[in-house]
């Protein structure tokens, strides 16, 4: 069934919930660790009523259940009714999968299908303190709350305020609700008018004026909040949280307000002074309290003469971001000709405004890539439930620290780097840390530590897992790779511990002797090497037996606009993602040797082969003779270094990536296009495709 709803008010709803959920989950994995910290707990209530609120708004009555049975078991927690425990964690982390699934639901435009009986069944058995077993017979869910019209609307009121611990006096003058506005907000004849229902006619502090030295009475059995100031005012919080309530009923949003709803209210205010009970009053329970006195109606006339707080945030269709970064793009190709040109023209009036032109292109390039930045706490949020939850199936006790959540960097980088962590962060749970028991023998605490960060460097974000667990051992890592025929032995032993370390993303290779459904089959850590590798980033890897491992990740803060290193080949231009450039350096091209019919050159007493790119990329140089001298371009792919010769260095320049055309589209080792400073058209070289397509030849 599709949604019928204002896409403007349902939008609203999708930002804000998005974000609670999203929070809900890492709150809920801290709270096992905190099962004490009241803030925490009052976060998570708050969470839970305020998606619940808005889903009553829209009528997603299965929403609003979930949500309602989850808000009752925080609303005990909170109130030290029930203690934290890990069966109760388990059933309330199944309590917001189902609520994620039903919120994926209405993003995508469908009503949210009602949640398994079982676990609203397991939700209210915690709320009683008892055990989460499910009953024999589940309850059929309840049907969605219709709007308030006519005569029922009186009835809501009545039961909404017999939920808030206050009754309705009987006022013949006062008995009907004057009709709503059309519009959200009540009139201040409609304001008043509740007011003498909740307090009596004229006797709620202003409607009747009474002298300065006689306080106005208050309604029978209503308990009066703390003076706040000469006036005797509820503050505007109070005031707010009143009217939220009025108007909820007014829309349907929900039937009648809950204990915790009220609960948090109290919460909210600090407790009145006690007065006695009235006689024709029912005490309310333990969890409610009674409506706050309403402000006088000058209260209602200053808020209502305030004038509304601007916003400062607009929604933008991100397509829309993407078409003014590549007119930004366009710029900075514009820029980058006049300023050559500016070089070539000995005019002083011209090169301060090419300079100026220059500064201005790379403020607003900055400002624009900005609008596209996105903390990657975006990405991080999901690791402490997918920590906690493997931790438990492994029988480990793993804690997970987050470092620098709020690090921006580009929303497609932000989307690209989920599946590649969730690999990594899994994989230090699994082989890093070690049992509880074999950790205590080795001197270790029992529980583990898995420690992710980001940091920026430059233009560049560093990520890295680090763990404190058994760490690799490089000897056994080429025993492996031996075993598996990945390579000879006299291969294995010229490896480096640094090399050794990285064969843990050669594909297959594994160091799980079982296959089980969480690892074993040795294509994760590839997975992440090929995902990395795409992005222009690379992989570095370190280890310490018994220690731990640390894994860093290098990559460029957005993929749209790319510094890179300018070379030539003959008379064509191309240009070398800078992110890969390790080092440049000439070259006396006779001092070269050759190991195994490759060709190196030995760099600080390690050999790393030597490409000739001319041959590789420009047609008829294959056979042509090499020259006696060269540039050389050491670069770094994933884990691994080479050096490329190229004829002459142009220097350092930052290009917009545009796609290549049809007939080029998927050539081998060509991630796109730009226009240089100069006016040429140079190739964008993507290095691993690269050397996969040309040097196994």
């Amino acid at each position: 069934m599709t949604l019928d709803v204002d896409e403007e008010i349902l939008q609203d709803f999708l930002v804000e919930a998005g974000e609670i959920l999203e929070q809900l989950s890492e709150q809920l994995v801290d709270l096992e660790h905190r099962p004490e910290d009241s803030d925490l707990l009052n976060a998570i209530f708050r969470g839970f009523h305020t998606v619940k609120g808005g889903a009553g708004f829209l009528q997603l009555t299965p929403l609003v259940e979930c949500c309602h049975s989850a808000e009752n078991v925080f609303d005990k927690l909170r109130n030290h009714e029930i203690p934290v425990t890990t069966d109760l964690m388990d059933v309330v982390l199944r309590a917001l999968d189902s609520v994620n699934e039903m919120f994926d639901s209405v993003r995508a435009g469908d009503y949210p299908e009602v949640a398994e009986p079982e676990l609203i069944q397991a939700l209210d058995a915690l709320t009683r303190g008892e055990a989460p077993a499910a009953p024999a017979a589940p309850e059929p869910p309840a049907e969605p709350p219709a709007a308030a019209t006519g005569g029922d609307a009186d009835a809501e009121f009545d039961q909404m305020l017999s939920a808030l611990g206050t009754e309705m006096p009987v006022e013949p003058a006062a008995a009907e609700v004057p009709a709503a506005s059309g519009d959200d907000e009540i009139t201040d004849d409609e304001f008043e008018a509740l007011l003498d229902q909740l307090h009596g006619a004229g006797k709620h502090g202003g409607v009747v004026e009474s002298s300065a030295s006689e306080p106005a009475p208050a309604a029978v059995g209503a308990e009066t909040p703390p003076a706040s100031g000469d006036d005797e005012l509820i503050s505007e919080d109070e005031f707010e949280k009143l009217l939220d309530e009025l108007q909820a009923q007014g829309k349907g949003a929900f039937a009648a307000a809950d204990a915790g709803s009220v609960a948090e209210t109290e919460a909210a205010a600090p407790p009145p002074a006690p007065q006695p009970q009235s006689a024709a009053v029912a005490p309310a329970p333990a969890a409610e309290t009674a409506v706050p006195k309403p402000a006088a109606p000058r209260a209602a006339a200053k808020k209502a003469d305030k004038p509304a707080a601007a916003e400062t945030t607009v929604r933008v269709d991100t397509q829309r971001l993407d078409e003014i970064m590549n007119m930004v793009g366009e710029l900075v190709l514009v820029r980058n000709r006049l300023v050559r040109l500016g070089n070539k023209v000995a005019d002083e009036e011209v090169g301060k405004a090419v300079s100026s032109l220059d500064m201005v292109t790379a403020d607003l390039q900055m400002s624009v890539m900005k609008t596209r930045m996105q903390p990657i706490k975006k990405v991080f949020g999901r690791f402490p439930r997918v920590v906690r939850d493997l931790a438990r199936t492994l029988k480990k006790e793993v804690n997970l620290e987050l470092r620098g959540e709020d690090t921006d960097l580009d929303k497609n980088l932000v989307e690209a780097l989920a599946d590649p962590l969730v690999h990594l962060v899994r994989n230090a749970v699994d082989h890093g840390v070690e049992a509880p028991d074999v950790r205590l023998s080795s001197g270790k605490p029992s529980m583990g530590n898995v420690v992710l960060s980001a940091e920026q460097e430059g233009d560049h974000i560093l990520l890295a897992i680090q763990d404190d667990g058994a760490g690799m051992d490089a000897n056994k890592l080429r025993q492996l790779a031996v075993d598996k025929g990945m390579m000879d032995e006299d291969s294995a032993e010229r490896l480096s511990d640094h090399e050794a370390f990285n064969l843990i993303f050669a594909p297959g290779f594994s160091t799980k002797k079982e296959i089980s459904d969480v690892s074993g089959r040795g294509v994760g850590m590839d997975v992440v090497k090929t995902k990395i590798t795409q992005l222009n980033g690379t992989l570095n890897i370190d280890s310490v037996p018994g220690q731990g491992s640390r894994i860093e990740i290098k990559v460029p803060l957005t993929l749209a606009i790319m510094p890179t290193l300018m070379v030539m080949l003959a008379d064509q231009a191309f240009a070398l993602p800078l992110v890969n450039v390790n080092e440049i350096f000439h070259l006396d091209l006779t001092q070269t040797n050759v190991v195994d019919g490759q060709e190196v050159v030995v760099v600080r007493e390690k050999a790393l082969p030597l490409f000739h790119l001319k041959r590789w990329l420009v047609e008829g140089c294959y056979g042509e003779a090499l020259p006696e001298n060269g540039h050389v371009v050491i670069v770094t792919v994933g884990t691994k270094r080479v050096g490329f010769i190229v004829d002459q260095l142009v220097g350092q320049e930052e290009v917009v990536i545009k796609p290549l055309g049809k007939m080029l589209q998927g050539t081998p080792g060509m991630a796109g296009a730009t226009i240089t400073g100069d006016g040429r058209i140079a190739l964008i070289l993507d290095i691993p495709s690269m050397l996969k397509q040309y040097a196994t030849r």
